[in-house]
């Protein structure tokens, strides 16, 4: 008799999801599904906003990536008012993303993900968390908490709040950074630099001794996707799009984000409120791409600083044409925050982020606007319609847990069919394929643009809904 298992819900990720696993009658896992059970709305009740309410209204989709929304949004009403923003908010714009990357891919890495692998995948689970870093690691867990830390004081220096700051708006920003805002940013760096080193020597070892996860974690051929300058330079907050194929190669390149949907298609499943975006040339689902820090570095050929670029050149190593292991998240945030925290520093030699000339003033020029940044999961995309009163008509989100859903399938998909054997439902091998999907650091809330919380519940569900075996935590 064929069953289901159902994790429900997932655990140390944001928001709502469950993931179920079907076995074929032989035991085995035939397939596996991840679920979002948030209901997506925000996109409907923001119809009839004037566009220049949208970057304090979308920040508030999520506490973790408030910053990522309200730059995404900002750049969409430049686009409705087809101005080019003072070169000195362009930059100020960039340093806000530059401490929303550091504070996000700290937490995520430090948090979530880190727990799992310095922990063992059999740690009781009251044990196998942030606390358990802490009771290890102290020094380790504190330095984590700091560098995160770190990257929500860039944030509050030139926005005024870590959450949700009213600084980004239409035609540029609203205040520069202050030289004791300078000041306060340049005493970090030292520090920032050291735990940075830290981790990444600690998930080099973590690599040698964890060479299965690198195999099995996501580990399969997929396109990528993200924002790149010409020259092929990581981007974090501007350029244009480029994809490539998992052999490294490039097919397509230097998209304007405004022109997406020639290239991006979205899907609905009934079994979930999230939306799987896919290449539309390929088709669904055979147009399968993943965005986000292994998206980027993949579609990267240099990070444009020093000691990034070294690291990347280490990391490309890693792979026969693109990096393909989902499991390699971890390192390429690692990266991306080591060259978040370089180029901050660059910056803080730039007298032009003290400029008064910070904003463009114009009307509705244009009825459509297309926003994209790089969110530290992934491209980012706000599209408005407006009408000549600047009142939205249609919203369209699309976020880096969205287009990185069909991956996350097959990645679950993938561990469930090494790990799971009949009826045997271990606590060791639910966290395995939990973490498949922690390695994306997915944002439900943003994906659906709601708020949730969890426990766990699994199931293992005979195809007349009997209930056969059932686990739960929590």
């Amino acid at each position: 008799m064929s069953k289901r298992i159902v994790i429900d819900p997932v655990t140390r990720i944001e928001g709502h999801a469950k993931i179920s696993i079907f076995m074929d009658d032989a035991g085995n896992v035939a397939d596996a599904e991840f679920h979002v059970v948030e209901f997506r709305g925000f996109e409907k009740f923001c119809e009839g906003r004037p566009y220049t309410e949208m970057p304090g209204i979308t920040q508030r989709i999520c506490g973790i990536c408030p910053i990522s929304h309200t730059l995404a949004s900002a750049k969409a009403g430049d686009a409705l008012m087809s101005v080019n923003i003072p070169p000195a908010a362009d930059k100020l714009r960039r340093l806000l993303n530059l401490g929303q990357f550091i504070q996000s891919h700290a937490l995520s890495f430090f948090h979530l993900s880190a727990p799992d692998f310095l922990l063992g995948w059999d740690t009781p689970p009251a044990q196998r968390n942030v606390f358990g870093i802490i009771n290890s690691n102290a020094d380790l867990a504190r330095a984590g908490i700091r560098l995160r830390q770190f990257g929500q004081e860039i944030i509050e220096v030139l926005a005024g709040k870590k959450v949700h700051p009213a600084w980004a708006v239409p035609g540029g920003v609203r205040s520069s950074l202050t030289p004791e805002g300078r000041a306060k940013i340049k005493a970090w760096l030292p520090e920032a630099y050291a735990t940075t080193k830290v981790a990444l020597d600690l998930f080099k070892k973590t690599l040698q001794s964890h060479k299965a996860e690198v195999q099995i974690f996501g580990n399969f051929p997929s396109l990528f996707m993200g924002l790149t300058t010409p020259d092929g330079t990581w981007e974090h907050h501007g350029s244009k799009l480029r994809f490539t194929d998992s052999s490294g190669s490039i097919i397509a390149d230097q998209v304007d984000v405004a022109n997406y949907k020639e290239y991006i298609g979205e899907s609905v499943q009934n079994a979930s409120y999230l939306k799987s975006p896919y290449y539309l040339s390929l088709g669904f689902p055979d147009g399968i791409y993943r965005v986000g820090p292994l998206a980027r570095l993949n579609i990267a050929e240099q990070m444009g600083v020093p000691q990034a670029d070294e690291e990347l050149k280490k990391f490309k190593k890693l792979g026969r044409g693109a990096v393909t292991s989902s499991f390699l998240y971890h390192y390429a945030r690692l990266i991306e925050i080591l060259a978040a925290i370089e180029y901050t520093e660059r910056y803080m030699d730039d007298p032009e982020l003290s400029s008064s000339y910070l904003r463009a003033d114009a009307g509705i020029n244009s009825l459509t606007g297309v926003g994209a940044s790089e969110a530290p999961r992934g491209t980012l995309f706000h599209d408005y319609t407006v009408d000549r009163e600047g009142l939205l008509q249609k919203v369209n989100l699309i976020v880096a847990t969205g287009q990185n859903n069909l991956a996350m399938n097959q990645t679950v998909a993938q561990i469930a069919r090494h790990y799971i054997r009949g009826n045997n439902v271990s606590e060791a091998m639910l966290n395995r394929v939990e973490h498949g999907i922690r390695c994306y650091d997915p944002c439900l809330s943003c994906s659906t643009h709601a708020v949730g919380q969890m426990p766990l519940h699994v199931q293992l569900v005979a195809p007349d809904g009997q209930v056969i075996n059932e686990v739960m935590r929590g």
